[in-house]
């Protein structure tokens, strides 16, 4: 089984933005993380969810995704963003991350487990010292989603 800890961070909301990522499977460790130039916290928190799974090559194996997100994690495990998804997420932020989300998700047998933040948990912690980090760098991207306005699918 692979573990994928994850955390978003915007400094601002919306604001400069990061996400951080560790993804373990036996004993090998990878970190993942990125900074945008403006973003928010929620599409942070998913981005890294997003990313994690994405950065699994081998279809089908089981994944345990822990997540400090709320958002994130209810909207899976609580089946909310299937019925978004059949309303083409229609007045839903975060649409476009959301759809990718779906078709990532749809690859994996994946887990979510809630975790509180800020708790002393370390994988937890580091995932958020390596969003906050890349949300202070000098080197942002630009959250394309987030500027053309098409995170919120009504618009799209």
């Amino acid at each position: 089984m692979i573990e994928l800890y994850t955390d978003g961070s915007s400094r601002g909301n919306p604001g400069p933005g990061g996400y951080g990522v560790i993804l373990r499977w036996k004993q090998h460790e990878k970190e993942i993380t990125e900074g945008f130039r403006k973003t928010t916290n929620n599409r942070m928190e998913l981005l890294a969810v997003i990313k994690g799974l994405e950065a699994v090559n081998k279809p089908g194996i089981p994944i345990t995704v822990y997540s400090d997100s709320k958002y994130v994690v209810d909207a899976v495990e609580k089946r909310w963003v299937f019925g978004w998804q059949k309303k083409g997420f229609k007045g839903k932020a975060n649409g476009d991350l959301w759809a990718r989300f779906l078709r990532v998700y749809a690859k994996h047998n994946v887990k979510f487990v809630w975790i509180r933040g800020h708790a002393g948990h370390p994988e937890n912690e580091r995932c958020d010292q390596l969003a906050v980090g890349s949300a202070l760098s000098g080197n942002l991207l630009i959250d394309e989603g987030f500027e053309s306005g098409m995170y919120n699918a009504g618009n799209a």
